[in-house]
């Protein structure tokens, strides 16, 4: 049975008067703050121009998603790299003459090894890739979420890639007992092991985006997680241009570790200190 949309707004405006009584505990357990970022707003211009100085190249895995299409939109607005490869499972199709210089490889996931030379080249890369165990299956998340990026960024440091950006989600872990927080860990690990020269891993709260099409249900988890980003904006969710805009200005800073994972709470103030 659907719900009318003023059950719907009904059940929204109790939702948030809960979420602002438990946000001050859950505040309590929020990222600690993150410090290196708070100056880079007057820099931003200069690091930009350093950066595209060095005439760099990179690609992006997932391109198609949400995170990849604005992450892809953010580097073309950029305009920090002298070339952006997409590489994926199909051609995908832009207007405008801001995508005419964008090289795409098609690639067979199951057989990356024949695609090497895809992997080729790139200073640094983005991935952006993944799948759910509800569209693809227990097997079929495993074989996205790990193995088919773990191949990529293997692919990718033999190519002499030496920067490599993976979005991965908060509570990553890969001694979790929940199949989703284990593989987006595991996979962090196993990506380190390779030694990147920069590795940055990303983990976002709950994403924040509106889709053309959506149930009722996620309409009103939006509304909630909105109210709830309203009283404290970096405890459970992040939007989702937020991200994209995180990975791309980081890409521009030259942190202490080869090492780094940014909590969704510097994901939010580095987007915020970008100035973008």
């Amino acid at each position: 049975m659907k719900l009318p949309v003023t059950s719907l707004s009904k059940v929204t405006g109790i939702l948030t008067v809960i979420i602002v009584l438990i946000a001050a505990g859950l505040n309590y357990f929020d990222d600690p703050e993150p410090v290196k970022y708070q100056s880079m707003t007057e820099d931003a211009k200069t690091l930009e121009e350093n950066f595209r100085q060095q005439n760099k190249s990179c690609f992006i895995l997932g391109a198609s998603g949400e995170t990849g299409r604005l992450l892809l939109q953010e580097l073309l607005d950029r305009n920090i790299f002298s070339k952006i490869t997409l590489i994926g499972r199909r051609q995908l199709t832009f207007e405008g003459e801001a995508y005419e210089n964008l090289a795409q490889e098609v690639v067979d996931f199951e057989k990356l090894d024949d695609y090497a030379a895809a992997f080729q080249g790139h200073d640094v890369g983005y991935c952006c890739l993944g799948t759910t165990r509800a569209k693809a299956g227990v097997d079929g998340f495993i074989r996205v979420d790990h193995d088919y990026v773990l191949k990529s960024a293997e692919l990718a440091k033999s190519g002499g890639c030496t920067q490599f950006h993976l979005e991965s989600s908060r509570g990553a872990d890969k001694n979790s007992n929940f199949l989703y927080l284990k593989v987006k860990g595991q996979v962090e690990a196993d990506i380190e092991e390779l030694g990147f020269d920069r590795y940055a891993i990303y983990r976002p709260g709950v994403l924040l985006v509106d889709r053309q099409e959506s149930r009722p249900g996620e309409w009103v988890a939006r509304k909630f997680l909105g109210a709830f980003s309203a009283v404290f904006p970096t405890s459970m969710s992040v939007p989702i241009q937020a991200v994209a805009k995180a990975m791309v200005s980081n890409t521009l800073l030259q942190p202490e570790q080869k090492t780094e994972i940014l909590e969704n709470k510097a994901i939010a103030a580095l987007e915020k200190s970008s100035g973008k």
